[in-house]
């Protein structure tokens, strides 16, 4: 298990974004949460398997119908409360 945490940017927020993450991960067993930023980016922070992870990563890409991603950052991420489950914060 890993954490990753991944910055969105794009239409990403006002279009169900992170309702949409949340869904993914939670279908996925990721643990974690997802928020939106100040600047208009969204930030998710998730902690599974590296195969999971590459899957939310490729969802986060995609988004939900009416956002428009146009980048995902990757950077490690660091350990996250024991929480299981993937919260909106």
């Amino acid at each position: 298990m890993r954490v990753q945490r991944y910055l969105i940017e794009g239409r990403v927020q006002g279009v169900g974004f992170r309702y949409f993450a949340r869904r993914s991960a939670r279908r996925l067993g990721l643990a974690g949460y997802v928020r939106n930023l100040p600047d208009g980016s969204v930030e998710a922070v998730a902690r599974g398997t590296d195969e999971a992870l590459a899957a939310f990563e490729q969802a986060l890409r995609q988004g939900p119908p009416g956002s428009h991603v146009d980048s995902v950052r990757l950077e490690s991420g660091e350990a996250l409360p024991s929480s299981e489950g993937f919260e909106i914060t």
